[in-house]
């Protein structure tokens, strides 16, 4: 009897271990637990392959990216240090380059470093068509910002962390120029939670009555297909300042 009890002890035991270890795909932190750290730029982690993760950029070549409306890679871009990086200067948002493929229900992680005074952001649920000349057109804007720098006075809505002219973040733990940021999308149904080096900056769930009240009253009033979309691209903006990102990786769920 005694041995009995003490197998099912460990029963218990044992499926509580690996219900524990188990991620909720639901839950955006969850996801960010997924993410290995501190491993060697661009690569997937034993972990990662087992959980579903994919790299989007090999830190080599520009597989799975094209330009904005083109057929190729802008050369306003390039490889550098492993990382993609802009090599011009001046506002280059009609070659931001876009991933080749489509996605809906997602988790996006990627690091990114800015230079004093740099802007760029990460936009996703884009329509690509002739009819825009721009990604932010159609889809919504993880900004990416050294605000602290920036020359002009900002929004709280434009800042690090934010989503760009609708939701302020919440929080503020972006780190210095030049230091390595970890960004953070999380996108299901209606559900999107942006998150900056493991703390929650933006949560919202579109087509809400504030959701629209926000859209229809500011910036994206002047554009009538942003925020349409519940499938589209994903896009790194190119505004015109040296910004690196690296370790893209993606998750469906």
């Amino acid at each position: 009897m005694k041995k009995l009890k003490t197998g099912i002890l460990l029963l218990l035991v044992t499926t509580l271990i690996i219900s524990c270890g188990k991620t909720n795909n639901n839950d955006p932190l969850s996801l960010f637990s997924e993410i290995t750290k501190n491993q060697s730029p661009n690569t997937l982690s034993k972990r990662e392959m087992k959980n579903g993760w994919q790299l989007l950029f090999d830190g080599k070549t520009t597989t799975g990216w094209h330009g904005y409306n083109m057929k190729i890679f802008p050369d306003c871009w390039k490889i550098e240090d492993e990382s993609f990086t802009m090599n011009s200067t001046g506002g280059h948002e009609d070659q931001d380059i876009i991933t080749n493929r489509k996605y809906r229900d997602f988790v996006l992680s990627l690091e990114y470093k800015l230079t004093k005074g740099a802007n760029s952001g990460v936009i996703f649920q884009i329509a690509e068509d002739t009819i825009y000349k721009f990604p932010y057109e159609t889809g919504p804007e993880f900004q990416v910002i050294d605000h602290e720098n920036w020359p002009d006075k900002l929004e709280d809505w434009q800042i690090n962390g934010a989503n760009y002219a609708m939701y302020p973040p919440i929080a503020k733990p972006y780190k210095p120029v030049g230091e390595w940021n970890q960004l953070l999308l999380f996108v299901k149904g209606n559900d999107v939670t942006q998150i900056l080096n493991g703390v929650v900056v933006v949560k919202y769930v579109k087509n809400t009555d504030e959701w629209k009240k926000l859209r229809n009253s500011g910036k994206w009033s002047a554009f009538p297909d942003w925020g349409k979309f519940d499938e589209g691209y994903i896009s790194l903006q190119n505004h015109g300042t040296k910004v690196w990102y690296r370790n893209i990786k993606l998750k469906e769920i």
